[in-house]
């Protein structure tokens, strides 16, 4: 086992003792406080479950070790990522590193490049990073613009079961808006529900490309919710990723799924274009999104990638995320996100939710106090996928990331590399993918 800082004790039954956990994702009877946002806990560990959480210092030292303060989360959740783009980067870099250069550019290699067998084994390569992190769920979306999606979704229920028990895997469709006007949308909506995925596209046109928000915007809104409606979908949408204030799709989003009395889960990821309202339009839309059931999720480290760059030597004027703290203050689930990964839209990034959460501290302010912003890696995302993750209880499956780290601090400041990754309650081997295993693909 590579980097793992500890390795539990053998058998299956034994004790983790003396850890720190955050205050919001323990479920026990009697937590002992070690700070205003962590708590001092010792874990029963049983056939792959936890069995029981303790105060520090209950269970007895025969059972374990003293791990000294160390950090326990449960496993981590990232509800948006685009695991068909990944690793496309050596082959076709963004020569912009702005949207509309990684679209282009997403395309071209899309057209050229996109067989089963290529997105298959980026697939792979990304899920198999994700599970050494410690990630135990993720949604992704998968490109859909025909003949794309008979090539990518059959590659994902492969994938999905070849990864039950690792890895929980859900999709999503992403297509621009108009495409659902036409007969192509409802074939999409088709393959979507076989899937068992979510419905999702882009809040643009590929009629009006230069358009923040499309002439039939409202129209093809209708459609996608009455689609997702007749074959009882969800929704997994992307939402006024822009930096132009005249992006103001998400509002309409809420009024359309209240006008439609729409049934199933949506999700809106990027808004980021709401940062840039006045603070009037920004309320209206918050308690629209609200009476809609609309959740959120954000996507920092993209975004602050992509948007407001310059064709010049200029300096970025702002971070490019949403308005997070208002919306979780008014009830809105909102939650972070990985996004794309060493793609056109994302020259970086390792699937790692953790290193997603920090980052987002860090650009979002979640801090001062950190409170429970954690859930937004964690439990939340869990809830918008619908699944059972997240949290620390007994009966849960041990699925678990122990950091040498000893408080958020310590956590936040150094990268944990050295981090242990238990999964039903055994470590894994948290050796990553060599990126050599994709060379060959890359000379294409």
């Amino acid at each position: 086992m590579t980097h793992s800082f500890f390795q539990p004790p053998a058998g299956e039954r034994y004790a983790l003792r003396n850890l720190r956990a955050p205050r919001c994702l323990v479920q026990a009877a009697t937590p002992q406080f070690a700070d205003d946002e962590l708590c001092a806990i010792d874990l029963m560990v049983d056939h792959g479950r936890i069995a029981a959480i303790e105060a520090a210092g209950v269970l007895p030292a025969e059972l374990g070790p003293d791990l000294d303060a160390s950090m326990v989360l449960p496993g981590m959740v990232d509800c948006h990522t685009h695991l068909d783009k990944g690793h496309i980067w050596p082959r076709q870099a963004n020569p912009t590193g702005d949207g509309a250069g990684a679209s282009m550019a997403t395309m071209r290699d899309r057209q050229a490049n996109w067989s089963a067998e290529d997105v298959r084994r980026r697939m792979e390569f990304g899920l198999a990073t994700a599970y050494a992190k410690g990630v135990v769920a993720i949604s992704t979306h998968l490109d859909s613009l025909a003949p794309q999606a008979s090539i990518s979704f059959p590659v994902l229920s492969e994938l999905r079961e070849r990864w039950a028990g690792r890895i929980e895997l859900q999709v999503s469709s992403i297509a621009p808006l108009d495409v659902f006007l036409g007969d192509e949308g409802r074939r999409l909506a088709d393959i979507v529900a076989e899937s068992g995925g979510k419905l999702g596209c882009v809040t643009r046109s590929a009629r009006y490309p230069a358009e923040p928000m499309p002439p039939d915007l409202d129209e093809a809104l209708v459609r996608v919710f009455t689609l997702a409606a007749e074959r009882g979908l969800d929704l997994d949408l992307h939402v006024d990723e822009s930096t132009d204030p005249r992006s103001r799709a998400l509002i309409r989003v809420a009024r359309t799924a209240q006008a439609l009395r729409f049934q199933g889960r949506i999700l809106c990821g990027h808004v980021t274009s709401l940062a840039l309202q006045s603070d009037e339009f920004i309320e209206e839309t918050i308690a629209a999104c609200r009476d809609a059931g609309i959740d959120i999720v954000s996507l920092p480290t993209v975004n602050m990638y992509l948007q407001d760059r310059s064709a010049e030597a200029r300096t970025p004027r702002w971070r490019g995320v949403t308005v997070l703290h208002e919306m979780k203050a008014r009830g809105l689930r909102v939650a972070v996100a990985g996004d794309n990964c060493r793609d056109p839209f994302h020259a970086y990034g390792d699937h790692d939710m953790l290193d997603t959460f920090t980052q987002a501290v860090k650009i979002l302010h979640l801090d001062h106090p950190l409170g429970d912003w954690i859930r937004a890696a964690t439990e939340t995302p869990a809830a918008i996928m619908g699944i059972d993750r997240g949290l620390l209880r007994a009966g849960s499956s041990a699925d678990l990331l122990v950091l040498k780290a000893r408080s958020y601090s310590e956590m936040l400041s150094r990268t944990q590399f050295d981090r242990t990754v238990l999964r039903a309650g055994r470590a894994i081997d948290t050796t990553l993918p060599d990126y050599r295993l994709l060379d060959d693909l890359m000379t294409a």
